[in-house]
């Protein structure tokens, strides 16, 4: 089958060689029962730093690699979908969160938390949904008061992602009512601060090993020194790493498609009705000729996508053309799969429907896909 002209070198696929084997021999026999228990061991984010598979763009002096380069970010994305592993939560860490602390904190900050965000002592989510307010992020409720030299933060958000295991949670603020968008900033709030409570861990329809949390911050005192970039700058700063989460989505996504496909394919040569394998029939052979020429198209994308974040060339619209596209692609496809697969398909233990439940978020975390259609036609002049 005809692939795209791939956009890795020899060091990307060494280190896509470390990766896999690190999932085959920590995650994969143990991902089950992670299911089961709601999160992941925390050792395996101990053993992932280790690995050097956390937060590799860092820079050196604080315990990274420097590897600025998103291929590596794309090879993790791409060999966890391979092998299923939902819970692991380390794309929201490396891709979206620490890259905060990475650009906008100052040096104290950086040299009292990149070393252990690196290492995966310690884990990080960021805190911008609410109950009330989930795309919108000037609606937000969630209030911090100036009280000199800290803040008193009072509110709730919900489905935090690695809500539960989190050290250090980036808390999107209103600290000025009265001042719109320029009234966000960023709190980082540390694990065991006096009145910061998690909720439930959120019973998901998928993705059942990530840990996705409400939390709860009554009168939380928050240093000054945990003011995450200048105040007032928060929404600001959103708007400028969004672009890079919403083409992580994507690569996850045009890596589940891939999966899907093989695994459709495959069950499509291995099953037999009325005497010969499903695929020989024009339905089936005709819906994986489409699907195969979707995937080839969603990889062409993403890769040029990969390469145009590298060169600092995304832009908000074209993040937000990936990120619908992609994960609405990813949503038909596993649909596709699940009923080529008939009865089995609906069956757990098959990994066509584990990946159904897992794919269904895609189209509404990190912004909807009617929100990047909005995003895309603003920028149209429409």
């Amino acid at each position: 089958m005809a692939k795209p002209t791939s956009i890795y070198e020899q060091e990307h696929e060494d280190f896509r060689g470390m990766v896999r084997s690190f999932l085959e021999k920590e995650v994969v026999p143990f991902h089950e029962q992670w299911e089961k228990d709601g999160q992941v061991d925390r050792e395996v984010w101990r053993k992932a730093g280790a690995q050097g598979i956390l937060s590799f763009d860092v820079d050196e002096e604080y315990g990274g690699m420097g590897a600025k380069d998103f291929r590596y970010n794309a090879v993790v994305a791409e060999e966890i979908s391979k092998v299923g592993a939902s819970g692991l939560g380390f794309p929201v860490h490396t891709d979206i969160i620490v890259p905060y602390i990475s650009t906008i904190g100052n040096d104290e900050q950086k040299q009292r938390w990149l070393p252990g965000l690196v290492s995966g002592d310690l884990i990080s989510a960021i805190a911008m949904t609410e109950p009330g307010a989930g795309s919108d992020l000037q609606g937000i409720k969630t209030s911090a008061v100036d009280k000199g030299d800290h803040y008193v933060l009072n509110g709730s958000k919900t489905f935090i992602s690695n809500g539960i295991m989190a050290d250090l949670v980036i808390v999107v603020a209103r600290t000025d009512p009265d001042a719109g968008h320029m009234g966000i900033s960023l709190l980082v709030v540390e694990r065991g601060m006096e009145g910061f409570e998690r909720g439930r861990n959120l019973d998901k329809m998928g993705l059942k090993a990530q840990d996705t949390a409400e939390l709860f911050f009554d009168n939380v005192i928050v240093p000054k020194a945990n003011l995450l970039g200048e105040e007032g700058s928060g929404f600001i700063n959103l708007m400028v790493n969004l672009p890079q989460e919403r083409i992580s989505i994507a690569a996850i996504a045009v890596a589940a498609c891939e999966h899907v496909l093989e695994l459709c394919l495959t069950y499509a040569k291995e099953r037999e009705a009325f005497g010969k394998p499903i695929g020989k029939f024009q339905h089936n052979r005709f819906m994986l000729a489409e699907m195969a020429t979707e995937v080839y198209i969603a990889r062409t994308f993403i890769n040029d996508c990969i390469l145009k974040l590298n060169a600092g060339e995304v832009d908000t619209s074209l993040a937000s053309m990936a990120k619908w596209w992609t994960t609405e692609l990813q949503k038909k496809l596993v649909d596709h799969g699940v009923q080529l697969h008939g009865g089995y398909g609906y069956m757990m233990e098959y990994p066509i429907a584990k990946a159904y439940v897992d794919s269904r978020i895609q189209t509404i975390y990190g912004g909807t896909t009617e929100i990047q259609k909005e995003i895309i036609g603003r920028s149209l002049g429409i």
